[in-house]
């Protein structure tokens, strides 16, 4: 009973977060998601990326483990789907992408702080740049058929990241007033995110939701899977193993309906990914979060 209580005390709140962005949608209010998306982006998450790891008393040569390990889990995740995809003969472009990339922004970060604490941030923001840095070059190589280096080395939370790795390792601080200020700044991305995420899932037409649960499922077992495995091999620690395995079984991002959109691929099918997922994790989440606590 106890364990029951925990879980529903870390999912309560993001998905209560979430359900506001969608009840607000659907009451027919204002919300410029690509506003939202951009502030949150470009200022507030790469503040919290930065003060988090600045701060954060975690042993750099975890991190690095945890490195190492989010790098292979993905890796692998990349050769198995472009395998599936390849076999069921299934538009690559369309497919293989949003069934590799998890949520790990919007829906893990806040899942590891409410279940880990600032520890689990700090660990949950090293996976979440790696799997940024695969989005942004492979991943959108996959859907628009164009490498985009450039993108990335002009991203915010790429610099956010590499920053506060650089004041980690050499034991840094930025003036108390300045750290408080992007303290504030940083604190607004979590729940912005949340909200985002029920607004942008509200805003979706969905076709061929069988297909896409169906989808989503292999893309569960197969994430969770993976991490668990590559966590067990890498003997991480307890936080850390249930951060990796909870970040790469997040379900599809928006982001990838947003990818889809824009690059011309079959958004009406990615829009159904999304929408099966992220209601598959609902029930799941808590039950991979009851195995790793």
């Amino acid at each position: 009973m106890n364990l029951a209580v925990t879980v529903l005390h870390i999912v309560a709140p993001v998905f209560l977060l979430a359900g506001i962005g969608f009840a607000w949608v659907k009451a027919g209010l204002e919300y410029r998601i690509q506003f939202v998306t951009q502030l949150a982006m470009t200022l507030s998450l790469p503040c919290l990326i930065f003060v988090s790891l600045m701060q954060t008393d975690i042993d750099p040569a975890a991190l690095g483990v945890l490195s190492v390990a989010s790098v292979v889990a993905y890796g692998a995740i990349t050769i198995a789907f472009l395998a599936l995809v390849r076999f069921a003969r299934l538009n690559t472009r369309t497919y293989a992408a949003p069934l590799i990339f998890g949520n790990t922004g919007n829906l893990g970060l806040p899942l590891a702080l409410f279940a880990f604490g600032e520890t689990g941030l700090s660990y949950a923001i090293i996976v979440f740049a790696i799997m940024a840095l695969w989005s942004y070059t492979f991943g959108i190589w996959l859907v628009a058929g164009a490498g985009s280096l450039g993108k990335v080395l002009r991203e915010p939370l790429v610099w956010g990241t590499v920053l506060g790795a650089v004041f980690l390792w050499q034991g840094w601080q930025t003036p108390t007033f300045l750290t408080n200020a992007l303290d504030l700044v940083g604190q607004m991305a979590i729940p912005m995110m949340l909200i985002t995420l029920g607004v942008a899932v509200a805003r979706l037409s969905v076709k061929g939701l069988m297909h896409a649960a169906a989808l989503s499922a292999v893309k569960l077992v197969l994430c969770t899977g993976t991490a668990w495995i590559v966590g067990r091999y890498f003997q991480l620690d307890p936080i850390a193993f249930g951060v990796l395995v909870l970040q790469v079984a997040t379900p599809v991002a928006v982001t990838s309906y947003l990818l889809a959109e824009k690059y011309g691929a079959h958004s009406d099918k990615v829009a159904g990914l999304v929408v099966a997922s992220t209601l598959m994790s609902v029930a799941a989440l808590p039950v991979i979060l009851a195995f790793v606590l």
